[in-house]
């Protein structure tokens, strides 16, 4: 089946919207990949000594691209990761003669939000392994070469500290999915079970809107707790949703401490560079703040904000003891609900801790 997505055009797009990339072609790019390779190495020692958690699919991979390389890695876990919902509107228009454009349409929009993101990201952990796939083109963790550069000229980032502090988030991320056993076959039963849920009918669509149109009027931002992707979903989605904003909360908030603990000493500026991303992100404004929203990246925000704070409250409470527990079967991570209310986790891993 062809799907719904016209996957080239996506590509074609994205590239284009990417831009024209200055410091691709820098004297100073040829030191990233033994700078990251490096610092990738030295990361998950640090990260390892921090959080005990080892990976159980050997030393990582560091890989140094550019954004046209960034875009085609991320069309290709879009086609692994969307392939239910493909399938389904395959499955509707396959037949309409209006299914050439319509599909071509659909490349335009996914290759406009990918091409914006290729602008923005300086790191990503691919954790969409597919065990009848490429090996060599999975595990990996990507570092985006102009982007990484650009910040590191722009606020005279010193570039050493800034590449390890990168590290360190990414490989955090990476030791949680690889070195915790049942992590990534939960995590991707959920978004599975999620788009397994997702009716492709027109008319879910229009009554989400009415919703949102409904909550704008109240004040509220419909779009605050996940995108476009929760303002659609069904009560059974969003049951689902709120299991995987729980657990994006906890790994997120846990990324952000241990990158500042296992960094400590070792990254002076961690704080600066802290104190300028928040700053990027925060500064959106126009149309590139309703894409953050369209696709989720405020809630992603808030997740570390959350996942910090439930993570400080936790360990308060009964130290990092208490907060590994999280680490121990799916049954024991928090709830999105938990995440917001600490003390209903203490409560339930430890009864006599409650704050």
């Amino acid at each position: 089946m062809a799907g719904a997505v016209d996957w080239a055009v996506a590509q074609r797009v994205a590239t284009r919207v990417a831009g024209r990339e200055p410091f691709s072609e820098s004297y100073h790019y040829d030191s990233l990949g033994p700078d990251f390779t490096e610092a990738t190495t030295r990361a998950e020692e640090l990260v390892a000594a921090e959080t005990g958690l080892v990976s159980l699919a050997g030393p990582a991979r560091a890989r140094v691209t550019d954004r046209a390389g960034w875009v085609s890695a991320n069309v290709a876990s879009f086609q692994r990761l969307l392939r239910p919902i493909i399938d389904k509107l395959g499955d509707r228009i396959e037949g309409n003669p209006l299914s050439p454009l319509a599909k071509k349409f659909a490349g335009v929009e996914v290759g406009m939000m990918l091409g914006w993101m290729s602008t923005r990201v300086l790191g990503q952990y691919d954790l969409l392994i597919i065990e009848e796939e490429n090996p060599l083109e999975q595990d990996i963790v990507y570092y985006v070469g102009p982007n990484v550069l650009a910040l590191e000229k722009q606020f005279a980032f010193p570039p050493r500290e800034f590449r390890l502090w990168l590290a360190l988030h990414e490989v955090t991320h990476r030791a949680q999915f690889t070195g915790v056993e049942w992590m990534r076959p939960h995590f991707l039963g959920l978004v599975e079970q999620t788009l397994d849920a997702v009716d492709p009918d027109p008319k879910r669509f229009a009554e989400a809107l009415a919703r949102a149109a409904a909550s704008m009027r109240s004040g509220e931002n419909p779009l605050a707790d996940g995108g476009i992707m929760a303002l659609v979903a069904s009560d059974e989605q969003r049951q689902v949703l709120d299991q995987v904003s729980g657990l994006m909360s906890l790994l997120e908030g846990h990324g952000d401490v241990t990158m500042d603990r296992a960094g400590a000493g070792l990254v002076p500026s961690a704080d600066r560079f802290a104190r300028v991303l928040r700053q990027r992100r925060q500064n959106a404004s126009g149309l590139a703040k309703l894409l953050q929203q369209l696709i989720g990246l405020e809630a992603k925000l808030n997740q570390y904000a959350q996942g910090e704070a439930f993570i400080e409250q936790v360990e308060a409470a009964g130290g990092p003891a208490l907060l590994a527990r999280a680490w121990e079967s799916p049954a024991h991570l928090p709830t999105l609900v938990e995440i917001r209310q600490p003390s209903a986790w203490i409560q339930r891993m430890a009864p006599a801790l409650a704050v």
